[in-house]
């Protein structure tokens, strides 16, 4: 079995814990609020609309939004009807890291795992300077690992170590499961109306349509796909490339995501194009 101790120690190569710690201090910190209750995530912010539960279906009054009219309440009726859902206060942000193969490759400065992590934790202290919790999910060869959702940089500060001690893992066991469970296990730590940040490769979700639909669902799931240097100004001229056992002749052109973009959208989430 390879120790960790053997793993090349370079920018890039390497995830640090103590860099993703120090990704906190470049975050503008917002007002704070007294939190509504004691429950994790709970804060009296602006809500950003209604939640996704039904609270109850009741006639139209003038000045309601004619976009939650009920049409099956209203053709029962005869009368206008409009659903009204509870307001949504929860502010749980998922952060769930990509480890496996295809995110550890790269031709600048970090692999693509490496910066994924960072936009991740990125994300996880721009939720905890808000109040919100965060939750961290990582999938690679070595499987899955998690932290349930909790609040304060104490531990966002453990995601950080946990996302910086499963890519070791990946380095040492690099493989290529199925994403289809770490999805399904994220809908799990994930509560109804949180976000959902996946950082991953183009096309790395293509084999987990299925579930990355029911985790869109009832959740604001963002998909960062962390593009590298090579795809953004792919260099000129014949490459030789090769996977240690056999090697080809190719050109690098620029990938168009469009088709990509379009499906995730169409699954639910919002995809997001992540550049060096």
């Amino acid at each position: 079995m390879v120790d960790a101790a053997t793993l090349p120690d370079a920018p890039g190569i390497r995830l640090r814990a103590a860099e993703l710690l120090a990704l906190r201090d470049d975050i503008a910190a917002p007002a704070r609020h007294r939190p509504a209750t004691r429950r994790p995530g709970a804060v009296p912010a602006r809500l950003a609309g209604a939640g996704m539960d039904l609270r109850e279906i009741r006639a139209y009054v003038p000045g309601d939004d004619p976009r939650r009219l009920d049409p099956s309440a209203t053709a029962r009726t005869g009368q206008p009807h409009i659903r009204s859902l509870h307001e949504d206060r929860d502010d749980t942000t998922l952060l769930i890291a990509d480890f496996r193969t295809p995110m550890l490759w790269g031709t600048g400065a970090a692999l693509r795992s490496v910066r994924g992590a960072r936009h991740l934790a990125r994300a996880g202290w721009q939720a905890v300077q808000r109040g919100g919790s965060v939750a961290g999910l990582t999938v690679s060869g070595a499987g899955l690992a998690e932290l349930a959702a909790g609040t304060g940089d104490a531990h966002m500060a453990e995601i950080a170590r946990m996302l910086a001690l499963q890519h070791d893992r990946a380095l040492i066991d690099p493989a290529l499961p199925a994403l289809t469970e770490a999805l399904a296990h994220a809908a799990r730590l994930a509560p109804p109306g949180g976000r959902v940040i996946l950082a991953t490769a183009p096309g790395g979700w293509q084999m987990a349509e299925a579930a990355l639909a029911r985790l869109a669902r009832r959740r604001r799931l963002t998909v960062a796909l962390m593009l590298d240097e090579a795809e953004i100004a792919p260099p000129a001229g014949v490459l030789a490339i090769s996977d240690g056992h056999a090697s080809r002749l190719a050109r690098m052109a620029l990938p168009d995501l469009s088709a990509e973009t379009a499906r995730l959208a169409a699954l639910g989430a919002t995809p997001v194009e992540v550049q060096p």
